[in-house]
């Protein structure tokens, strides 16, 4: 019995990843991290300048970040030394030092009008987000 060669089944369009680096990424160097500030600071991207600090300085995962209330880094109305989260993956709580400079981006983030009233320490800008998504 003879079997009819069939036609090949082709994509339409390319993969989404088709010559990307997919995977883990290489962590970022210290050169690359100062590079980042120093390029917020002249853009006077205040509220980027502090979430990226504090993403430095906690090690966080990225949803565990932007779940971050203004009573977990404030307290008795300035900025606190060392700051503790509970992780929403392994439930336990992460002890991280805010360094100086980071301090000092929280404080300035902090004076943005869409602070004003929020408990969460990176608001949405949308009224119905209480926080800024990950995405």
């Amino acid at each position: 019995m003879e079997t009819p060669n069939l036609p090949a089944i082709r994509a339409l369009r390319p993969a989404w990843n088709k010559g990307r680096i997919v995977g883990q990424k290489r962590p970022l160097k210290p050169k690359h991290v100062w590079a980042i500030r120093v390029r917020l600071e002249l853009a006077e991207n205040h509220r980027d300048l502090a979430l990226f600090n504090v993403a430095i300085d906690s090690k966080l995962r990225g949803c565990d970040l932007v779940k971050m209330k203004v009573v977990d880094v404030m307290a008795s109305g300035q900025i606190k030394e060392r700051a503790s989260v509970l992780q929403s993956k392994t439930q336990k709580p992460v002890r991280f030092e805010i360094s100086e400079g980071t301090r000092a981006s929280v404080e300035k983030g902090m004076e943005d009008e869409l602070m004003v009233g929020s408990e969460y320490l990176w608001p949405g800008r949308f009224h119905e987000r209480l926080h800024i998504s990950t995405r």
